[in-house]
C-alpha cells in the first residue's frame, strides 16, 4: 500500500507558444525564430561597414596614389622647365644678338628666331581636391614636361647651329683676308728690290710670307689672323723703308743740283778790267761790265815802250782809230 508521502506529484507539461518555436535544427536542436533575423541583420551592418572602410581605404589609397602622380609630374615640369629657361636666357640669348651678315648660313638665324617665339605653357601644379582631379592634373603636367624637353633640344640644336655658322663665317673671312694680304706682300716683296733703305725689312715681309703661306689651309681662325697682322706689320716696316729711301735719294738729288747750281753760278759770276800799261795788259777784278783801260806812253820814243803799237781798246780788243788821246796819258773810247 502506498503511503501518501510516496505519491508522485505528476506536472502537467507547460505549452510554449508556437511563434517562439523554431523548426528543429539539423543536430535536432530547436532555436528561437527571431535569431535568423538578428544575425542577418548584423551581418548586413557589418557588410556595410566593412564596406564603408574598405572604400575608404581604397580611395585613399587612390587618392594618394593620385597624388604622388601629380607631384611627380610636377616636379618633372619644374626641372624641365628650368633647363629650358637657362638656355633661353644664357646662350640662346648670345646667338639671338648675331645677325644675320655674320654667319656663313642666314636661315640659321631665321630658324632660331622661330624657336624663340614659342610660347612656353602656363604652371598650375597640383592643385585638386580629390584623386579624379590630380589624375587629369598630372596628364597636364606630363604633357607641359613633353614640351619643355621637346623645344629645349630644338632650342639647343637652333643655337648650335647659328653659333657654328658664325665660326664658318669667320674662318672664311679669316682665309680670304690672309690670301689677300698674301698676294699684296708678295708684289711688295719682289716690287721693293733695291729700293728699300734697311734690306732686313725685306728679310722679315719674306719669312711672314713663308709663315702665313703655312697657316693659309688652317681651320684655326685665331692663328690665321695672327699671321695676317704679322704680314701687314712686315708689309708696313717694307713700306716705311721704301719711303725712307726714296726721301733719302731725293735729299741727295736736291743737294746734287744745289751744288751744280752752286758751281755754275760760280763760273758764270766773275769781274775784271783790263790795261795795257808798259806794252803789257792786266786784268783787275771788279764788275763782269768793268772798263778796259790801256796805258802806255803819250809820246814818241826809243825802247820797247816806244815801239810797242798801239793797242786796239774797241770793246776787249781795244778801240782802233776811234780812241783820242787825253792829257792824262791815256787813251779813252
Amino acid at each position: 500500500m502506498m503511503n501518501e508521502n510516496d505519491k508522485t506529484e505528476i506536472l502537467e507539461p507547460v505549452e510554449t507558444p508556437a511563434e517562439n518555436i523554431t523548426e528543429p535544427s539539423k543536430d535536432g536542436r530547436k532555436c528561437p525564430k527571431w535569431l535568423p533575423p538578428l544575425v542577418a541583420a548584423v551581418c548586413a551592418v557589418i557588410l556595410v561597414a566593412a564596406g564603408i572602410i574598405g572604400w575608404n581605404a581604397y580611395s585613399g589609397a587612390k587618392l594618394a596614389e593620385a597624388k604622388e602622380a601629380c607631384v611627380t609630374a610636377a616636379d618633372t615640369v619644374r626641372n624641365n622647365a628650368n633647363e629650358y629657361n637657362a638656355l633661353l636666357n644664357g646662350d640662346a640669348a648670345d646667338a639671338a644678338a648675331v645677325k644675320a651678315e655674320q654667319v656663313k648660313d642666314s636661315k640659321t638665324v631665321e630658324s632660331l628666331g622661330k624657336e624663340l617665339k614659342a610660347m612656353a605653357p602656363e604652371y598650375e601644379g597640383c592643385v585638386a581636391e580629390n584623386a579624379q582631379g590630380l589624375d587629369a592634373a598630372a596628364v597636364k603636367l606630363n604633357e607641359q614636361a613633353d614640351w619643355y624637353e621637346t623645344h629645349e633640344k630644338s632650342l639647343s640644336k637652333a643655337v648650335r647651329a647659328v653659333v657654328e655658322s658664325k665660326a664658318a663665317k669667320r674662318l672664311d673671312d679669316a682665309k680670304t683676308n690672309l690670301t689677300a694680304k698674301l698676294d699684296e706682300a708678295s708684289k711688295l716683296l719682289a716690287d721693293s728690290d733695291g729700293k728699300v733703305a734697311d734690306n732686313a725689312t725685306r728679310d722679315a715681309l719674306s719669312n711672314a710670307i713663308d709663315a702665313a703661306n703655312g697657316l693659309k689651309d688652317g681651320n684655326d681662325p685665331a692663328k690665321i689672323d695672327g699671321a695676317r697682322k704679322t704680314l701687314e706689320d712686315a708689309i708696313n716696316g717694307v713700306n716705311a723703308s721704301v719711303q725712307a729711301k726714296t726721301d733719302a735719294d731725293a735729299q741727295a738729288a736736291a743737294a746734287a743740283a744745289a751744288a751744280a747750281q752752286a758751281q755754275a753760278q760760280a763760273q758764270s759770276t766773275y769781274s775784271g778790267v783790263y790795261s795795257y800799261s808798259g806794252g803789257a795788259y792786266g786784268r783787275t777784278e771788279g764788275s763782269t761790265s768793268g772798263s778796259n783801260t790801256y796805258r802806255g806812253t803819250t809820246s814818241g820814243g826809243s825802247g820797247p815802250a816806244a815801239a810797242a803799237p798801239k793797242p786796239n781798246l774797241n770793246g776787249a780788243y781795244g778801240c782802233g782809230n776811234s780812241c783820242t788821246g787825253k792829257d792824262d796819258g791815256y787813251y779813252h773810247h
